[in-house]
């Protein structure tokens, strides 16, 4: 609906603009939206996959494998207290967060198989392309009576 200008309170349609700007309202960046950012690369042999993890530590990190999926989980927490010289808060935030993804790299790999390191933020996996051997198929004699 337009209005004329008259009408129109510009310090009431901004008046919350700077309030939720602040840092209090905004997100740690280890809980953004962007978090776990992976490149799949197609090697000769294998496929690497790169993680983006930006303020996890190692221990933070944990990759499982089961029924052929590789599963990436990543937990963190943070407890930020700000205290003034009477050893009351002027500030106290509590942060905690669990990430997971998986990708699927079949039945035949197992967990020798694959190899990952973690290094300044980045998790890098190597999972070897291997295709499901076929099973064997094991003779069954029937007896013949008579």
């Amino acid at each position: 609906m337009l209005r004329p200008s008259v009408f129109t309170n510009h310090f009431a349609d901004n008046v919350f603009d700077d309030f939720f700007d602040d840092s209090f309202w905004s997100t740690p960046s280890f809980f953004s939206a962007n978090a776990m950012k992976t490149d799949i690369l197609d090697r000769n042999g294998s496929y690497q996959i790169d993680m983006e993890l930006p303020g996890f530590a190692k221990d933070d990190v944990q990759a499982e494998l089961k029924d052929g999926y590789l599963t990436i989980h990543a937990n963190r927490s943070a407890n930020k207290e700000e205290k003034d010289d009477n050893g009351k808060f002027l500030r106290r935030e509590r942060y905690s967060g669990n990430y997971q993804r998986s990708f699927y790299v079949g039945d035949a790999v197992t967990e020798n198989d694959i190899k990952a390191k973690f290094t300044d933020g980045i998790l890098t996996i190597e999972v070897p392309k291997m295709e499901k051997k076929p099973e064997v198929e094991e003779k069954k004699l029937i007896s013949i009576e008579g």
